[in-house]
């Protein structure tokens, strides 16, 4: 008789170094990241051929542009609660594939009306993919590295935007703007074939699920010296029942949630914000527009470079004080940067702060909801975390317009966009006090309730 020696998914991913089936697994997410980012920004390099092709003014485009946005927003939502229940796996190639699909289908519009639709489809896988990439990751990932290892998977997104930069003159000039949304769409097509073999499913998710064989399969590629007929791969956290979405405002885990929706509605707000408007506000001061373009550029680097800054920053320091660190000082920055434009150095520093502390901290955020959620309810609290992001990127592009139609002066702007990165920075602070004073468990409440 065989006895089987027990092991949680946890302890076995913690006890040895990063495999290559996990670097894969990273690879795959990273190229998820990069596809999704990509056809997240296409419109702004076709923006000026779709003008001249349907004869359209700048505002009757902004409703594609919307669309886009309002179709990330509840792809977060809803593909959140299906990756909890049917899977990481098929849940990334599904929304890999319709935003895939769409973008392709959206070449061939043949009005704006129809092209909101599409944006809009579009957006719904695209809203999809980012944070089920997340959770898969943060699912393989050892809990020393875990920030380490996931924040950089952030830098896609960036990587994706300037690939589309690099491309879309030549594509552009040669093809068309048709041709920017068939290669995003193509790219991804091929991303699927390439996820439907390789991507592993989730181990936490399977064993949840009581699909323990195929959990053990994974777990023979990623440590062949351990004998699968010999172990009997636990979790250590209690089933739960139920919706996931549900799970999220149980006792012992409502309060997290709703500090975790708060910063990413105020994050993705601010991030928003400075995207669309950033460079306009800085001509406004009397800066050229070639410096003010090579400034927003500068705060963009600050996003990229911040997610992997703060996840080394996380593994190595408590991981809440790091992110609220990171927002109270952009909070300091982008109020002080209106009244320093005309000191350079000072001003480019404020704005390279600025973007650790906004794009960089929300990459962190998701980390943050992705170590706070269990197992049943993770993917589910990472896509509603980023979700409430989204909605605040609608709410955070609309008040730039709003104040620049009222001629509000530049640096009350600037301080009144530094409020709420202050309030995530609160927001993280309370996650980090909820957290000691509710020790549980998050499993243990569940099972319990």
């Amino acid at each position: 008789m065989v006895v089987r020696q027990s092991v949680t998914v946890r302890s076995f991913i913690n006890e040895r170094g990063m495999s290559g089936f996990q670097i894969r697994t990273f690879l795959l997410c990273f190229l998820i990241l990069v596809t999704d980012g990509y056809d997240t920004v296409v419109l702004g390099f076709i923006a000026p051929a779709l003008k001249s092709h349907f004869a359209a003014s700048a505002a009757q485009l902004a409703p594609v542009f919307g669309a886009g946005f309002f179709g990330l927003a509840v792809g977060s939502f809803v593909f959140g609660p299906l990756a909890d229940r049917f899977g990481r796996k098929l849940t990334l190639i599904g929304a890999v594939l319709i935003f895939g699909v769409l973008s392709i289908g959206s070449a061939w519009s043949t009005s704006i009306e129809m092209l909101v639709a599409l944006r809009f489809l579009t957006g719904l896988g695209l809203g999809g993919a980012m944070p089920n990439a997340y959770t898969l990751a943060v699912e393989y990932s050892p809990d020393r590295l875990r920030s380490t290892l996931v924040a950089p998977l952030g830098c896609g997104i960036s990587a994706g935007g300037v690939f589309g930069g690099l491309v879309a003159s030549h594509l552009i000039g040669l093809f068309g703007w048709q041709s920017m949304l068939i290669l995003g769409g193509a790219l991804p097509l091929l991303l699927v074939i390439v996820l439907a073999v390789w991507l592993p499913e989730s181990m936490s998710y399977l064993v949840t699920h009581n699909r323990r064989h195929e959990a053990l399969a994974i777990m023979s590629r990623i440590a062949p010296d351990i004998s699968p007929t010999e172990t009997h791969l636990t979790l250590d956290e209690a089933p739960a029942q139920g919706s996931p979405v549900a799970h999220l405002l149980q006792s012992g885990l409502r309060g997290g949630t709703l500090f975790l929706w708060a910063t990413g509605f105020m994050a993705l707000l601010v991030v928003y914000f400075l995207g669309n408007w950033l460079t306009l506000l800085i001509q406004e001061t009397g800066v050229p527009f070639g410096h003010a373009s090579l400034m927003t550029a500068l705060y963009l680097t600050g996003n990229a470079l911040g997610a992997v800054l703060l996840g080394f920053l996380m593994d190595r320091a408590n991981p809440h004080y790091v992110v609220a660190g990171a927002f109270l000082c952009a909070a300091v920055s982008l109020a002080s940067f209106g009244h320093i434009t005309g000191m350079p150095v000072l001003a480019l520093a404020a704005l390279f702060v600025t973007g650790v502390g906004t794009g960089g901290a929300m990459t962190g955020t998701s980390i943050l909801s992705a170590g706070f959620y269990p197992t049943v309810a993770r993917a589910t609290g990472v896509a509603w975390t980023l979700g409430m992001g989204r909605v605040g990127s609608i709410v955070g592009s609309m008040i730039g317009g709003l104040m620049l139609s009222a001629h509000w002066p530049t640096a009350v702007m600037f301080g009144v966009a530094s409020v709420p990165v202050a309030i995530a920075a609160i927001c993280v602070f309370g996650l980090s006090i909820y957290r000691r004073r509710n020790p549980e468990p998050a499993s243990v409440v569940l099972s319990t309730s």
